[in-house]
């Protein structure tokens, strides 16, 4: 019987050499053709246009039948990867996104919405947000939620304002200017607490894997506006002594945030309320199933506690007697970090996402996630040139580990850029490299959830040593990777130059003029 398991499939991605769609198309070609209107019933369709928003001329768009849309986005798709691959993307909870709950969210009575009718028409959808703001508070103690916030680091930024309006609220914001972090913690809590205004203290890891007490003590004073930090961190290690860590802040007068990024490990057994957070997040587009494709369309759940709910952004979604509403006269609110309410088809989606797992769904799943990682760990442990983050902890970790490639990349100039090429070339999606700053050398950081199968852990493993054996064979075939993709490796020289590239057809013609990127006929445009 064939080992089904570790065998390494045969793969090669379609190359189509596939123009933009602006490149393709001729004159008069139609997917669909409308009948002409009764100009004697509703009058002529040019009277009813407002004058300054009738167009002197046509768009310029191409002209192509159906099958000729349809095949183009058939070729694209078949060039990438795709999500529903087995994805360990590297720090980020990377999870299936329900096709029903992508249909629900194209239905009228939500993609038709307006963040502005009135809030009587829209009932259901603020019954749904309300709701899931409550399962929200039951998942972490907390007192309110609001899912303004575009992402992680929104949800982060929307922590600095509130803390930022709650001390000034108290006469100390002048005085209170420091956020306390640690060095593990994700990038985004000191980035979003330097743009609000904050001075950054950032403590260094230590022995046991996390910053010590002693060293908390000795960052803390009358500045201390807050602690930002995650628990556990990117290296999967837990601080046991977080509660304390919330004692000494609030003893101090500061405020403390959980980013709740790497919740997929403590869902169902922890709440940030219990060890004494003031506030947290959970990024929908992690633990709660809504997609990450692209890196977005993405959602940060913001909760509080009551003496910090005057102080969120406003609107909040709100339930009285006469039903739901949207709550403007917030007089304490810091204002808005982002247009209306949220996005609603994300939170809607997440919403599916926890009324279907259920508590018990939730609690199996943190369990799967633990012992995923654990398994990994044993196994990616066998593996050459590899080395597991703070190597002197033999503890189990949570739902991820860092894992470095030093070793790899010493004996054989292959490093975790290298590797991660050549995974594409076995038809995984390579890791993500949010890996900053680089405590670990040549970091990457699996992270399995309760999604993915025994099976897909191991085809995925087995290709990281599959790789690392052709690192020491052959290093070449492993710098020169991608081999069997699409597009080969390209020269990142140029992702830094403007000029060099565009991310609209407007600003592609303005750059390189009316021949498009192959220097081709571009009929659209003409």
């Amino acid at each position: 019987m064939t080992d089904k398991t570790n065998h390494l499939r045969d793969y090669h991605a379609p190359v189509w050499d596939e123009p933009v769609v602006m490149q393709l198309g001729y004159p008069g070609r139609r997917g669909q053709v409308f009948p002409q209107p009764a100009i004697d019933k509703i009058g002529a369709a040019s009277a009813l246009i407002p004058k300054g928003l009738a167009r002197t001329q046509a768009p310029a768009l191409p002209e192509m039948s159906e099958p000729e849309v349809q095949r183009h986005y058939l070729h694209l798709c078949q060039e990438t990867l795709g999500m529903l691959n087995i994805s360990l993307f590297g720090t980020c909870t990377m999870k299936y996104n329900a096709r029903v709950s992508e249909a629900v969210a194209q239905r009228p009575f939500v993609a038709d919405v307006h963040p502005l009718q009135p809030d009587e028409s829209m009932q259901g959808i603020l019954q749904a947000i309300h709701e899931f703001d409550l399962g929200l508070r039951a998942l972490s103690g907390m007192d309110q939620f609001i899912f303004q916030a575009g992402g992680g680091a929104d949800a982060a930024y929307t922590n600095c304002v509130v803390t930022r309006a709650y001390h000034k609220s108290r006469g100390e914001l002048k005085r209170r200017n420091e956020v306390i972090t640690s060095i593990q913690a994700h990038p985004c809590n000191a980035a979003t607490a330097a743009a609000a205004g904050f001075k950054v203290v950032t403590l260094n890891l230590e022995e046991n894997g996390y910053p010590s007490i002693e060293a908390l003590k000795a960052a803390i004073s009358d500045r201390t506006a807050a602690l930002f930090i995650n628990n556990p961190d990117d290296m999967g290690i837990y601080n046991p002594d977080i509660k304390e860590w919330v004692r000494l802040v609030h003893e101090a007068g500061g405020l403390c945030f959980y980013d709740h990024a790497n919740f997929n490990g403590v869902m169902g057994k922890i709440k940030a309320r219990e060890l004494g957070f003031d506030a947290c997040m959970f990024m929908l587009h992690k633990t709660f199933g809504a997609p990450k494709g692209g890196g977005g369309p993405a959602v940060g759940a913001y909760g509080c506690t009551e003496p910090l709910a005057p102080f969120v952004p406003k609107p909040v979604v709100v339930k009285d007697d006469k039903g739901y509403r949207l709550d403007y006269g917030r007089k304490k609110s810091a204002g808005k970090i982002r247009e209306f309410f949220g996005n609603v088809p994300q939170v809607l989606k997440a919403y599916a996402w926890l009324l279907a797992m259920g508590r018990d769904g939730i609690d199996e799943a943190s369990d799967i996630s633990v012992l995923a990682n654990n398994y990994m760990d044993h196994q990616l442990s066998k593996i050459r040139g590899l080395s597991r983050s703070n190597p002197d902890i033999t503890k189990h970790r949570m739902e991820m580990t860092r894992w470095s490639l030093g070793q790899l990349k010493t004996d054989t100039g292959c490093g975790t850029v290298e590797v991660a090429n050549r995974m594409a070339d076995y038809g995984i999606d390579p890791w993500w490299m949010s890996h900053e700053p680089w405590i670990v050398p040549e970091p990457f950081t699996p992270e399995a959830g309760e999604m993915y199968s025994k099976e897909d852990l191991d085809y995925w493993m087995a290709v990281v040593a599959k790789i690392s054996e052709e690192a020491y064979a052959n290093p070449e075939l492993v710098k020169s990777a991608p081999h069997k993709q699409a597009i080969a490796q390209i020269k990142g020289d140029a992702l830094n130059d403007p000029a060099k590239w565009a991310i609209t057809w407007r600003a592609h013609l303005r750059k390189h003029g009316k021949g498009g990127l192959a220097g081709g006929k571009t009929h659209a445009a003409e």
